[in-house]
């Protein structure tokens, strides 16, 4: 099952909705990574052979190409404006 394709492309379709409901980029970066996994997974596609079979190497390519959609969509969205406070000084200093 974790080896075929349409599998992880229905996943982020499910992730992309959740996305939608509780929006924190947290559930795109993982739906960017099954979308991807998916695409890798059709059949004649460039890791199809690798990774048919083994869930170990569809984990690993699912984990690492989320983190890179996730690191992507910080660069491309940023960092909210007034979402990090950088403090200057401490209340204790004199």
């Amino acid at each position: 099952m974790w080896a075929v394709w349409w599998v992880w492309m229905a996943g982020a379709v499910v992730l992309a909705i959740l996305e939608v409901i509780a929006p924190a980029y947290i559930f795109l970066g993982f739906a960017i990574g099954a979308f991807a996994t998916g695409v890798l997974l059709i059949p004649g596609g460039p890791m199809a052979g690798w990774m048919a079979g083994t869930l170990s190497g569809s984990i690993l390519v699912f984990a690492v190409l989320s983190l890179l959609g996730w690191i992507a969509l910080r660069k491309i969205l940023g960092v909210r404006e007034g979402q990090v406070k950088v403090w200057d000084r401490d209340i204790n200093e004199d």
